[in-house]
Protein backbone atom coordinates (compact mmCIF):
# COMPACT_ATOMS: atom_id res chain seq x y z
CA UNK A 1 0.00 0.00 0.00
CA UNK A 2 2.56 2.12 0.95
CA UNK A 3 4.78 1.80 -2.27
CA UNK A 4 1.38 2.05 -4.21
CA UNK A 5 1.15 5.77 -2.72
CA UNK A 6 4.46 6.56 -3.83
CA UNK A 7 3.94 5.79 -7.01
CA UNK A 8 0.49 7.97 -6.81
CA UNK A 9 2.61 10.66 -5.56
CA UNK A 10 5.58 10.50 -7.92
CA UNK A 11 2.68 10.29 -11.24
CA UNK A 12 1.24 13.46 -9.67
CA UNK A 13 4.28 15.19 -9.80
CA UNK A 14 4.78 13.94 -13.41
CA UNK A 15 1.22 15.67 -14.13
CA UNK A 16 2.51 19.46 -12.71
CA UNK A 17 6.05 19.02 -14.49
CA UNK A 18 4.06 18.37 -17.53
CA UNK A 19 1.36 20.80 -17.26
CA UNK A 20 4.60 24.09 -16.47
CA UNK A 21 6.39 22.16 -19.59
CA UNK A 22 3.12 22.59 -21.65
CA UNK A 23 2.47 26.22 -19.92
CA UNK A 24 5.40 27.47 -20.61
CA UNK A 25 6.00 26.73 -24.27
CA UNK A 26 2.76 26.84 -25.74
CA UNK A 27 1.06 29.60 -24.23
CA UNK A 28 1.66 33.50 -25.54
CA UNK A 29 0.22 35.94 -23.28
CA UNK A 30 -2.11 38.47 -24.32
CA UNK A 31 -2.41 42.07 -23.32
CA UNK A 32 -5.92 43.58 -20.94
CA UNK A 33 -7.95 44.71 -23.09
CA UNK A 34 -7.76 41.65 -26.08
CA UNK A 35 -11.02 40.54 -27.72
CA UNK A 36 -13.18 38.67 -25.40
CA UNK A 37 -13.52 35.05 -25.21
CA UNK A 38 -16.15 32.79 -24.56
CA UNK A 39 -15.50 32.51 -20.68
CA UNK A 40 -18.45 33.05 -19.02
CA UNK A 41 -18.21 36.17 -16.23
CA UNK A 42 -19.78 37.15 -13.06
CA UNK A 43 -20.84 40.65 -12.95
CA UNK A 44 -20.67 40.11 -9.27
CA UNK A 45 -17.23 38.98 -8.64
CA UNK A 46 -15.60 42.10 -7.23
CA UNK A 47 -18.60 42.81 -5.15
CA UNK A 48 -18.19 39.79 -3.37
CA UNK A 49 -15.15 39.94 -2.06
CA UNK A 50 -15.99 42.28 0.78
CA UNK A 51 -18.44 38.61 2.03
CA UNK A 52 -15.08 37.06 2.45
CA UNK A 53 -13.02 36.62 5.21
CA UNK A 54 -9.20 37.37 5.64
CA UNK A 55 -7.21 34.64 3.02
CA UNK A 56 -5.75 31.64 4.40
CA UNK A 57 -2.55 30.89 3.14
CA UNK A 58 -2.39 27.14 4.08
CA UNK A 59 -5.42 26.65 1.63
CA UNK A 60 -4.06 29.48 -0.68
CA UNK A 61 -1.15 27.61 -1.18
CA UNK A 62 -3.17 24.35 -2.35
CA UNK A 63 -5.08 26.31 -5.06
CA UNK A 64 -1.54 27.98 -6.03
CA UNK A 65 -0.62 24.60 -7.89
CA UNK A 66 -2.76 25.89 -11.09
CA UNK A 67 -0.87 29.40 -11.06
CA UNK A 68 2.37 27.56 -10.89
CA UNK A 69 2.62 26.89 -14.55
CA UNK A 70 2.90 30.44 -15.50
CA UNK A 71 4.47 32.42 -12.55
CA UNK A 72 6.70 30.01 -10.58
CA UNK A 73 6.18 27.95 -7.83
CA UNK A 74 6.84 31.02 -5.39
CA UNK A 75 4.85 33.45 -7.88
CA UNK A 76 8.35 35.00 -9.32
CA UNK A 77 7.77 33.14 -12.15
CA UNK A 78 11.50 32.30 -13.23
CA UNK A 79 10.45 30.23 -15.79
CA UNK A 80 10.08 32.54 -18.42
CA UNK A 81 10.26 35.93 -17.30
CA UNK A 82 9.62 37.37 -20.34
CA UNK A 83 6.35 36.06 -20.69
CA UNK A 84 4.95 36.33 -17.36
CA UNK A 85 4.74 38.98 -14.47
CA UNK A 86 6.21 38.14 -11.09
CA UNK A 87 2.93 38.08 -8.55
CA UNK A 88 5.17 37.23 -5.21
CA UNK A 89 5.06 39.53 -2.47
CA UNK A 90 1.72 40.92 -3.57
CA UNK A 91 -0.55 42.18 -1.22
CA UNK A 92 -3.84 39.73 -0.14
CA UNK A 93 -5.92 42.33 -1.25
CA UNK A 94 -4.33 43.61 -4.29
CA UNK A 95 -4.11 39.64 -5.88
CA UNK A 96 -7.56 38.94 -4.53
CA UNK A 97 -8.86 41.88 -6.34
CA UNK A 98 -7.41 41.77 -9.79
CA UNK A 99 -8.55 37.89 -9.68
CA UNK A 100 -12.16 39.33 -9.47
CA UNK A 101 -11.32 41.83 -12.14
CA UNK A 102 -10.53 38.91 -14.38
CA UNK A 103 -13.28 36.84 -13.74
CA UNK A 104 -15.86 39.78 -13.76
CA UNK A 105 -14.94 40.41 -17.39
CA UNK A 106 -13.37 44.02 -16.11
CA UNK A 107 -10.03 43.11 -16.81
CA UNK A 108 -9.95 40.81 -20.19
CA UNK A 109 -7.49 38.29 -20.71
CA UNK A 110 -7.91 35.84 -22.06
CA UNK A 111 -5.60 33.64 -20.84
CA UNK A 112 -6.28 34.62 -16.51
CA UNK A 113 -9.84 34.76 -17.29
CA UNK A 114 -10.63 31.07 -17.40
CA UNK A 115 -8.52 30.75 -14.62
CA UNK A 116 -10.14 33.08 -12.36
CA UNK A 117 -13.78 32.38 -13.20
CA UNK A 118 -14.37 29.09 -11.10
CA UNK A 119 -12.50 30.76 -8.09
CA UNK A 120 -14.94 32.20 -4.90
CA UNK A 121 -14.36 34.97 -3.42
CA UNK A 122 -12.53 33.35 -0.40
CA UNK A 123 -10.20 31.38 -2.88
CA UNK A 124 -9.46 34.83 -4.18
CA UNK A 125 -8.54 36.03 -0.90
CA UNK A 126 -6.71 32.52 0.10
CA UNK A 127 -4.47 32.37 -3.21
CA UNK A 128 -3.59 36.39 -2.37
CA UNK A 129 -2.71 35.60 1.38
CA UNK A 130 -0.25 33.11 -0.51
CA UNK A 131 1.23 35.08 -2.15
CA UNK A 132 1.84 37.70 -0.15
CA UNK A 133 3.52 35.73 2.00
CA UNK A 134 6.07 34.92 -1.13
CA UNK A 135 9.35 36.58 -1.31
CA UNK A 136 9.50 38.77 -4.34
CA UNK A 137 12.53 38.50 -6.17
CA UNK A 138 14.00 40.99 -8.98
CA UNK A 139 16.56 41.64 -11.82
CA UNK A 140 19.06 43.08 -13.38
CA UNK A 141 18.78 47.06 -14.02
CA UNK A 142 20.13 48.49 -17.81
CA UNK A 143 22.72 50.88 -17.10
CA UNK A 144 23.97 51.42 -20.50
CA UNK A 145 24.40 55.15 -21.11
CA UNK A 146 22.08 56.87 -23.40
CA UNK A 147 23.68 58.35 -26.66
CA UNK A 148 21.16 61.13 -27.47
CA UNK A 149 18.02 63.12 -26.53
CA UNK A 150 17.19 64.68 -23.25
CA UNK A 151 18.88 62.35 -20.99
CA UNK A 152 21.93 61.99 -22.92
CA UNK A 153 24.68 60.35 -20.57
CA UNK A 154 22.57 59.34 -18.02
CA UNK A 155 22.52 55.73 -17.86
CA UNK A 156 18.86 53.72 -18.51
CA UNK A 157 17.35 52.66 -15.19
CA UNK A 158 18.52 56.40 -14.14
CA UNK A 159 15.87 58.13 -15.94
CA UNK A 160 13.31 55.73 -14.14
CA UNK A 161 14.93 55.95 -10.65
CA UNK A 162 15.01 60.39 -11.17
CA UNK A 163 11.21 59.78 -11.43
CA UNK A 164 10.33 56.97 -9.13
CA UNK A 165 12.15 58.85 -6.08
CA UNK A 166 11.74 62.85 -7.15
CA UNK A 167 8.37 62.97 -9.92
CA UNK A 168 8.48 65.85 -11.81
CA UNK A 169 6.76 68.66 -10.80
CA UNK A 170 6.57 70.45 -13.70
CA UNK A 171 4.95 68.29 -15.34
CA UNK A 172 2.56 66.99 -12.48
CA UNK A 173 4.41 63.73 -11.77
CA UNK A 174 4.51 62.10 -8.35
CA UNK A 175 7.09 60.42 -7.18
CA UNK A 176 6.38 56.66 -7.30
CA UNK A 177 7.66 55.87 -4.33
CA UNK A 178 4.66 57.99 -2.73
CA UNK A 179 2.25 55.69 -2.84
CA UNK A 180 4.53 52.39 -3.58
CA UNK A 181 7.26 53.07 -1.44
CA UNK A 182 10.61 53.37 -1.38
CA UNK A 183 11.72 49.59 -2.10
CA UNK A 184 8.47 49.51 -4.16
CA UNK A 185 6.82 47.08 -2.22
CA UNK A 186 3.70 48.68 -2.41
CA UNK A 187 0.97 49.48 0.25
CA UNK A 188 -1.52 47.03 1.22
CA UNK A 189 -3.79 49.56 3.10
CA UNK A 190 -5.23 51.21 -0.46
CA UNK A 191 -4.20 48.11 -1.69
CA UNK A 192 -1.56 49.32 -4.33
CA UNK A 193 0.91 47.38 -5.80
CA UNK A 194 4.28 45.75 -4.96
CA UNK A 195 6.06 47.16 -8.27
CA UNK A 196 9.41 46.52 -7.04
CA UNK A 197 11.91 43.54 -8.79
CA UNK A 198 8.73 43.54 -11.53
CA UNK A 199 9.60 42.33 -14.83
CA UNK A 200 10.27 44.97 -16.71
CA UNK A 201 8.69 44.46 -20.22
CA UNK A 202 5.45 43.91 -17.59
CA UNK A 203 5.25 47.30 -15.93
CA UNK A 204 6.53 49.39 -19.15
CA UNK A 205 3.18 47.58 -20.90
CA UNK A 206 1.22 48.76 -17.67
CA UNK A 207 2.88 52.08 -17.72
CA UNK A 208 1.46 52.38 -21.30
CA UNK A 209 -2.14 51.00 -21.40
CA UNK A 210 -1.92 53.91 -18.76
CA UNK A 211 -1.17 56.32 -20.87
CA UNK A 212 -3.96 55.58 -23.02
CA UNK A 213 -5.97 56.81 -20.69
CA UNK A 214 -8.93 53.77 -21.64
CA UNK A 215 -10.29 51.28 -19.24
CA UNK A 216 -13.26 49.07 -19.19
CA UNK A 217 -12.98 49.16 -15.11
CA UNK A 218 -16.78 50.00 -13.76
CA UNK A 219 -14.63 51.88 -10.94
CA UNK A 220 -11.94 53.61 -12.59
CA UNK A 221 -10.45 55.93 -9.61
CA UNK A 222 -7.04 53.67 -9.12
CA UNK A 223 -7.06 53.79 -12.96
CA UNK A 224 -7.48 57.55 -13.50
CA UNK A 225 -4.59 58.10 -10.16
CA UNK A 226 -2.22 56.00 -12.76
CA UNK A 227 -3.47 57.98 -15.71
CA UNK A 228 -2.93 60.95 -14.57
CA UNK A 229 1.04 59.64 -13.97
CA UNK A 230 1.70 58.32 -17.22
CA UNK A 231 -0.45 60.33 -19.89
CA UNK A 232 3.03 62.78 -19.96
CA UNK A 233 5.69 59.59 -19.88
CA UNK A 234 7.76 59.72 -22.73
CA UNK A 235 8.38 55.97 -24.41
CA UNK A 236 12.04 56.60 -23.02
CA UNK A 237 11.20 57.37 -19.66
CA UNK A 238 8.41 54.06 -19.66
CA UNK A 239 11.15 51.61 -20.43
CA UNK A 240 13.52 53.61 -17.94
CA UNK A 241 10.95 53.02 -15.46
CA UNK A 242 10.71 49.40 -16.16
CA UNK A 243 13.99 48.76 -15.98
CA UNK A 244 14.26 50.35 -12.95
CA UNK A 245 12.16 48.79 -11.23
CA UNK A 246 13.05 45.33 -12.31
CA UNK A 247 16.38 46.26 -10.53
CA UNK A 248 14.98 47.64 -7.30
CA UNK A 249 15.98 44.87 -4.36
CA UNK A 250 14.09 44.37 -1.05
CA UNK A 251 15.89 46.49 1.60
CA UNK A 252 18.50 45.87 3.00
CA UNK A 253 17.04 46.38 6.46
CA UNK A 254 14.37 43.70 5.77
CA UNK A 255 16.98 40.61 6.49
CA UNK A 256 15.25 38.01 7.89
CA UNK A 257 15.84 36.38 11.93
CA UNK A 258 18.62 34.05 10.96
CA UNK A 259 20.34 36.89 8.98
CA UNK A 260 20.34 38.61 12.45
CA UNK A 261 21.42 35.83 14.00
CA UNK A 262 24.67 35.45 12.20
CA UNK A 263 25.43 39.15 12.51
CA UNK A 264 25.15 38.44 16.15
CA UNK A 265 26.86 35.29 16.29
CA UNK A 266 29.76 36.94 14.05
CA UNK A 267 30.14 39.79 16.06
CA UNK A 268 33.23 40.10 18.64
CA UNK A 269 32.42 38.75 21.92
CA UNK A 270 31.34 41.87 25.02
CA UNK A 271 34.30 41.87 27.68
CA UNK A 272 33.80 39.99 30.69
CA UNK A 273 31.53 41.65 33.28
CA UNK A 274 29.65 43.87 30.48
CA UNK A 275 33.07 46.50 31.10
CA UNK A 276 33.69 48.79 28.17
CA UNK A 277 37.56 48.44 26.63
CA UNK A 278 39.07 51.48 28.11
CA UNK A 279 41.19 53.55 25.39
CA UNK A 280 45.33 53.07 25.45
CA UNK A 281 46.43 55.99 27.04
CA UNK A 282 48.31 58.84 25.26
CA UNK A 283 51.97 59.18 25.58
CA UNK A 284 53.34 62.36 27.08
Amino acid sequence: MRQARVYGIAALALVAVAAVAFAQTTVTPLPDNAPVQATPIDANAVSDLAKAKWGDPKKGAMLAGACAACHGLDGNATADPKIYPRIAGQSERYIAKQLALFKSGQRVNAIMQPFAAPLSAQDMRDLGAHFAAQKSGAGIADDSVIAAGPNTGMKFYEVGARLFRSGDAERGIPACMACHGPAGAGNPGPAYPHIGGQQAWYTARRLEEYRTGVTTLADPGDFHIMAAVAKSLTDEEIQSLGSYLQGLHPRADEASAADVAAAKAAAPAAPAGGATPQAPAKSS
